[in-house]
């Protein structure tokens, strides 16, 4: 079985989105330029470019398959870095939101997987999957804020929930609300490639599409023969769920179930 001591194994060889995005501005900076020398376009305001050359970076990242959330960052950063200069703001005040950002998000640029909240419906769907009458550990691994693990301990009184949260607010506001109302749960501040998951009967996971594939093959080697992957949302590339269970909330979620011994 191989521990944790390997999670460097785990770590994907994509380029890092933050490379991806920069190239796309620099390019989509090449060819609006282009375009307001042929088509002679000079007579655009500066924000006006601005907006045409968030669009085209949008656009651009649109085609790469980014995920979603760098579509509304490329269209927004050329007119905000714009108005930002028209309207003479600070620049500590970027430093500031940078750093509120990071404490929120964690290393969202490095791992590619931002911070989502699982939904009230997701720990009802779970609740019906989870056994009633043996005890049982789960972990999740990104934990957020700990609202998961909050409310399944309140209605699996036989499970013990464990969480794993690298971004540092998330991590105290989770270590806050278990404190004193969930004495089955316990969150740890680190990195879930280094925490090995061998002990858990159950490893629920809400990230992205980007860590899925690693992910898997982690819980392969180490998860025990007949333990339960759960994913919210995002699949397996290649490897075909047991079961899929709609949430029906607001994000139109769904649970994909996987037991280890199958594959």
């Amino acid at each position: 079985m191989m521990k944790s001591a390997n999670h460097k194994h785990y770590h994907w060889l994509n380029p890092p989105s933050t490379l991806v995005a920069l190239l796309i501005q620099i390019l989509a900076l090449f060819l609006v330029s282009s375009s307001v020398i042929v088509f002679t376009l000079d007579t655009l305001s500066l924000f006006e470019v601005s907006l045409l050359h968030g669009t085209t970076a949008a656009t651009i990242s649109y085609q790469q398959k980014m995920p979603k959330w760098w579509m509304f960052i490329h269209l927004a950063f050329s007119p905000a870095l714009i108005a930002t200069l028209a309207l003479s703001i600070s620049p500590i005040w970027f430093l500031v939101s940078f750093l509120i950002l990071i404490l929120i998000q964690g290393k969202t640029f490095q791992t590619q997987v931002p911070l989502y909240l699982s939904s009230n419906k997701a720990a009802e769907g779970l609740t019906s999957l989870l056994p009633q009458e043996k005890r049982f550990s789960l972990i999740d691994v990104g934990c957020g804020c700990g609202g998961l693990l909050s409310q399944l301990s309140k209605t699996q009184p036989k499970g013990h929930f464990f969480g794993i949260e690298a971004a540092p607010i998330p991590y105290l506001l989770s270590k806050l609300r278990i404190m004193w109302s969930a004495p089955n749960c316990n969150v740890q501040w680190g990195d879930f490639w280094k925490h090995d998951l061998a002990p858990y009967d159950v490893v629920y996971a809400y990230l992205s599409p980007v860590p899925m594939k690693l992910l898997w093959q982690k819980a392969c080697k180490e998860m025990r023969p007949g333990s339960l992957f759960i994913s919210n949302s995002f699949i397996i590339p290649g490897i075909e769920p047991e079961q899929t269970i709609e949430l029906n909330d607001l994000t139109g979620s769904r649970l994909y179930l996987w037991h280890v011994f199958n594959y």
